[in-house]
């Protein structure tokens, strides 16, 4: 087997969660295809940092980052294929995907969510004008488009894309483990994420309310920054990558609301992924991809309302055997379709196969 060198052009460095499970976590599998993997971030942590820190984008630092990443396309030719995380300049043309089909270096790109959203629905009409099709170009400039959810695999074909090749958001075995939830603690519904979707756990703030009545269940955030949900105990705690793990292990059930809007649909679902890796069972908005993570009954509940989310929610309180059966339907389902192990060696081939056309 030929190793193949690949330039990997992320949008963030390991901090970013998108850049972390869709690039960073495949490494070490790679080399072990024969791929060797040059990652360069577009934005570093101290740029995430202040991003959730609430103080908005520094300019400054995106003019330098975008300086730095012309300077890498024009090393493009060293490699025999470059790898890229949804776009290489957000709220730019696609110029520089047009150059690498200039220099004949073939690229992969990768979407785990809907940016394209960011153009053709953003509220500034010069946007979508300028920018509503970068998106598709990119994709149809692409050797291959690789998507997590069928949301944005639509997306890609309509765009005219050569390939698409479907892989889930994903989790490492390795890290999850099932863990029985420390004693003494009452019912416990958790969330885990960031600031910037944080905002969704208010639509479920009457079903929390109600099920967490009298001390009945409590609420705890992962990630989320500050959240006030009256009437409800919450606890918040930051994320880091060595203590999420452990964090869901002390939840009872998993939750992600979400409203069914456009850019809700283009979401992997991966926190329920990782609730299903720790064998907890999950309640979640029937939206996108949702729908097909979670069987409804088996694993976890789909709920569509608030007195669908009471209902789901006090069955999983009131029932312990049905949580632990749940847990470990959804275990299972990590085990056969969402995890690093089943998804690193089609990866792998979708590289290999890409840099041999152009």
């Amino acid at each position: 087997m030929n190793e193949i060198r690949v330039l990997a052009l992320t949008r963030y460095s390991r901090l970013g969660a998108s850049s972390r499970l869709r690039s960073y976590q495949y490494l070490p599998f790679m080399k072990k295809y024969g791929i060797e993997v040059e990652v360069v971030p577009l934005l570093n942590d101290d740029y995430i940092r202040y991003l959730y820190s609430g103080k908005g984008r520094r300019k400054v630092a995106i003019f330098r980052a975008y300086l730095h990443r012309m300077g890498n396309l024009f090393r493009a030719k060293r490699f025999d294929l470059v790898w890229i995380e949804k776009e290489l300049f957000p709220f730019f043309p696609a110029w520089g995907e047009a150059l690498l089909n200039v220099l004949s270096v073939p690229y992969v790109v990768d979407y785990d969510d809907a940016i394209f959203h960011n153009y053709d629905l953003h509220p500034n009409r010069l946007v979508r004008f300028c920018l509503g099709t970068k998106i598709d170009q990119v994709m149809k400039r692409a050797s291959v488009v690789v998507v997590g959810n069928d949301y944005l695999g639509d997306r890609a074909r309509r765009a005219g894309a050569k390939r698409v090749e479907h892989i889930p958001t994903v989790v490492d075995l390795e890290r999850y483990k099932i863990m029985p939830k420390s004693n003494g603690a009452p019912f416990t519904i958790g969330w885990i994420g960031s600031p910037a979707t944080a905002e969704y756990i208010k639509l479920v703030q009457p079903a929390l309310l109600e099920i967490c009545k009298n001390g009945q269940a409590r609420v705890v955030l992962v990630g989320s920054g500050p959240v006030e949900l009256v009437g409800v105990p919450v606890e918040i705690l930051p994320w880091t990558e060595e203590n999420e793990v452990a964090a869901i292990q002390n939840f009872d059930v998993g939750i992600m609301p979400l409203p069914d809007g456009p850019w809700e649909r283009g979401k992997c679902g991966y926190k329920l992924i990782q609730y299903m890796a720790c064998g907890r069972p999950v309640v979640a908005s029937p939206v996108g991809v949702n729908r097909q993570i979670v069987e409804h009954g088996v694993n976890g509940f789909l709920a569509n309302d608030t007195a669908d989310w009471i209902t789901a929610l006090r069955e999983l309180r009131d029932n312990a055997p049905l949580r632990e059966a749940m847990g470990r339907a959804g275990r299972c389902k990590v085990e056969k379709q969402y995890c690093v192990q089943v998804t690193a060696p089609r990866l792998a081939e979708t590289l290999r196969s890409a840099s041999e056309h152009i």
